[in-house]
């Protein structure tokens, strides 16, 4: 998940290993002494993970009594959580507190097209495969295109084969795996008119997460340290109401609390005075 910088703004990756494994207390070292050291921490987990990792990370947070640590488990591929965490570091570099910078994420996953090409799709489950597919995917020389995000699309190659990408100009960042590549150099980049081509190593997790180890994965994403911070900065911000950080969206993701429910009614301009002003004089 640690991709090298864009340029030599973007902020270095802080990789946590063994986050499972190794004893609790040199866990727990390790996170206060990054809390302490930058305020706030934003931990990017993939769901290809074993879910010790994710429940460790919750145990922690817990024992450190603090609302410093976002955890963040987006439904991307590996390859694509990756391409996040980088954009997340390049907008660390800007002027954006650690709330918005932590809802920025639920917000960039939108813009980001994800998916792999796979000899087989037996064992694929985050996208849904036919029985025709899941029957082809048997035979010798298969090769299936998958996109599992934002929209899950599935086609078995051919010279007619096409999935559906962004309608907006990006670039594609391709890992390649046991799998030739040629088909999404080739073919799917000119078709989404991917404006520039990059490679990267195949994450250690994707072989699990497409449940296949022939493969080579691919994401369409924003490059731009601008065309971000505009995006984050277009969203309308708010103030959490327990832990009175700024926030974009609906759900803090530092204490992981929503608005009260007179905020979410449709007579919510009335102030929150004039509400408790009616129930009291009934």
């Amino acid at each position: 998940m640690a991709l090298p910088p864009h340029d030599e703004r973007t902020l270095p990756a802080i990789v946590l290993q063994d986050v499972d494994r190794r004893p609790l207390d040199q866990v727990l070292a390790e996170l206060q002494s990054l809390v302490d050291l930058h305020g706030h921490l934003i931990v990017v987990c993939s769901r290809a993970v074993p879910t010790s990792v994710e429940r460790r990370l919750h145990t922690v947070r817990a024992l450190l009594e603090t609302d410093r640590i976002a955890l963040f488990r987006p439904p991307l591929p590996p390859l694509g959580l990756a391409v996040l965490a980088r954009q997340l570091r390049q907008l660390a570099s800007c002027d954006l507190s650690p709330g918005v910078l932590a809802s920025a994420g639920r917000l960039l996953t939108h813009y980001l097209h994800a998916g792999a090409l796979l000899g087989s799709v037996a064992r694929l489950d985050h996208v849904p495969v036919g029985l025709t597919s899941h029957a082809r995917s048997w035979m010798p020389g298969s090769q299936f295109g998958v996109v599992a995000h934002p929209v899950p699309q599935l086609v078995r190659i051919g010279p007619e084969a096409a999935l559906d990408g962004p309608e907006f100009g990006t670039w594609l960042l391709v890992a390649k795996g046991q799998l030739p590549s040629d088909w999404v150099t080739g073919t799917l980049a000119p078709s989404w008119r991917a404006q520039g081509l990059r490679e990267a190593p195949l994450p250690a997790e994707s072989a699990r997460w497409w449940g296949t180890g022939k493969l080579t994965e691919f994401c369409a994403y924003l490059p731009d340290l601008s065309v971000l911070y505009q995006l984050v900065t277009s969203v309308r911000q708010s103030r959490c109401h327990w832990c009175g950080i700024d926030v974009i969206g609906d759900r803090c993701v530092f204490c992981s609390a929503t608005p009260p429910e007179y905020e979410r009614r449709p007579d919510s301009g009335r102030s929150l005075q004039h509400r408790e002003r009616r129930a009291l004089t009934g």
